[in-house]
Order: C-alpha cells, then sequence, then structure tokens
C-alpha cells in the first residue's frame, strides 16, 4: 500500500512539473504570429525557442536576433554561454552563411533598410539604431601581457601580431601563407566559434607551435592544463577593441587589418610599418 501511495505521488509530481514546464516553454508559433503583427515586412525564417532560456532565436533572412516570448523586446547583440565558453551567437552566423565569419567581422544584426532593427527605427522616427562599433584601425600592443601568445615563424623576421580562431579556415590559409614568408608570428587565440578547449589544449601543450599545427590540420590535440588566464586577456582585448569575426593581423606599429590576405598584399602591408 505504501509503494502504491508513493508511486502515485511521484506521478502526481512528475505531471505538476511537467506542467510547470510546458507553462514555461516559449512557443515559435506563437512567437512567430506576434512578430508578424509587429515586423509585418520581416520575413522569419527559423525561430529556436529552445537554445537560450527565456529567449527566442529568430533568423530572418542573413539578420539573427533574440525576442522574449511576448516578442515586446527584440535583441541585437552576441549571446555568449559562460561554461561552456562559446558565442551561441557567432557559431549560428556561421552555420547561416560559412563564409561569414572566416573572412572578416560578422555582425549580429545587419543594419539595412528592411532589417528589424531598421523597421522598428522608422516607425520611431528619423533617429536610427547605432550600428555596432568598427574595428579599432590602431591598437596598443603593449596593453598585451606576454602569456596567451603562441610565437612561430623566423625569430629574427618582421613581427606580426594575429589574432585567430582554431576552426576558422580563413585563419588556417593565413598562417600557410605566413610559414612562407620572412616574420616572426605572435598568435593569439580567440574563441568566436567555441572553441576555447581546444584554444586551451594547444596553449598548454608542451610544443604549442607543433599542437597549432595540428589543431588547424583537424587532428586531435591532447587535454593539458595550465595557467590560461592569458588567453582571457586575449579575448578580452579583441572585444574591447573590436575584434569579432577572425583572422585580424596587427603590425609592429600597431596597424590593423581584418581578413585573410595573399602573400603578396602581406608583404607590401608589413613594409609599411613606421
Amino acid at each position: 500500500m505504501k509503494l502504491k501511495v508513493a508511486l502515485l505521488a511521484m506521478v502526481a509530481f512528475g505531471g505538476a512539473a511537467t506542467a510547470v514546464y510546458a507553462a514555461d516553454r516559449l512557443e515559435p508559433t506563437r512567437v512567430s504570429a506576434l512578430l508578424k503583427a509587429r515586423l509585418p515586412k520581416t520575413q522569419v525564417s527559423a525561430i529556436d525557442c529552445d537554445k537560450v532560456a527565456g529567449l527566442c532565436e529568430v533568423v530572418a533572412g542573413k539578420t539573427l536576433f533574440y525576442v522574449d516570448g511576448s516578442a515586446r523586446y527584440l535583441i541585437v547583440g552576441r549571446v555568449y554561454d559562460m561554461e561552456s565558453r562559446q558565442d551561441l551567437t557567432a557559431a549560428k552566423l556561421l552555420e547561416m552563411n560559412p563564409d561569414m565569419l572566416l573572412g572578416g567581422a560578422a555582425k549580429a544584426g545587419v543594419e539595412e533598410e528592411e532589417t528589424p532593427v531598421a523597421q522598428l527605427a522608422n516607425a520611431a522616427g528619423p533617429s536610427r539604431a547605432a550600428p555596432p562599433p568598427a574595428a579599432a584601425q590602431k591598437v596598443d600592443l603593449s596593453k598585451l601581457p606576454a602569456t596567451g601568445a603562441i610565437v612561430w615563424g623566423n625569430p629574427s623576421g618582421a613581427p606580426v601580431t594575429i589574432f585567430t580562431d582554431l576552426h576558422c579556415g580563413f585563419c588556417r590559409a593565413l598562417a600557410n601563407e605566413l610559414e612562407q614568408m620572412n616574420v616572426r608570428v605572435i598568435e593569439r587565440p580567440i574563441s568566436t566559434l567555441g572553441t576555447r578547449d581546444l584554444s586551451n589544449r594547444v596553449y598548454c601543450a608542451k610544443d604549442k607551435p607543433r599542437a597549432l599545427r595540428a589543431a588547424y590540420a583537424g587532428a586531435e590535440v591532447a587535454p593539458a592544463t595550465c595557467d590560461t588566464s592569458g588567453l582571457d586577456a586575449n579575448e578580452n582585448f579583441a572585444r574591447a577593441h573590436g575584434f569579432s569575426g577572425t583572422p585580424v593581423l596587427v603590425r609592429s606599429d600597431g596597424t590593423v587589418l581584418e581578413g585573410y590576405r595573399p602573400r603578396a598584399v602581406l608583404e607590401t602591408w608589413l613594409k609599411g610599418a613606421k
């Protein structure tokens, strides 16, 4: 008898929990209807309300944004999972357009005439929402600690600092170009595509350049632990200066160049350092 009562209690509790979950769960169909009323010119192609608690991820053409369950609040920006150290927005943008993040800085919610942000701005009046900040044209690398860097290439060559993501195809192509040049590369990994764990493994490896090449080749990099605060500094520096995509190159005089460039362009650009 006691067992039967306990089982009934468990079933009742489970049903109550399911009801609470169902009440809290955002419904994509309802959100879609609300968005259609609020943003009639926006063609929504996908809504995911399960990725981030309390928010729905909305894809409209090449635009990515987030709304609450009532579709009253629209959020344009990046969502980071601090536990997995993953940029969820960047990962989704890459899924939408594989070339978007690899050649330069991708923006969430690009300001175009028919984007949701532009529609809301037009409805409110002549003022426009400010676009995301552009990457700095010049930076002071002395603000970065010596840690967090993986140095390779010719020790006596011209120095060039590169901010890269280890899953970025254009970063791999850039590294291949730089390997053929007479340069000393100071590579600073940042995680724009959810690669922080891989960056940690490469940075903590006994032979960092070798582990770096293995990572770019898609080979397994053995787990290792060490002080990775230098990688945190890389990512903080990149965010502070608007480096939202990879690769980003910085010359010895602090001049910034975004995106992959072939060897001939790189050699000319590096010669321009003052």
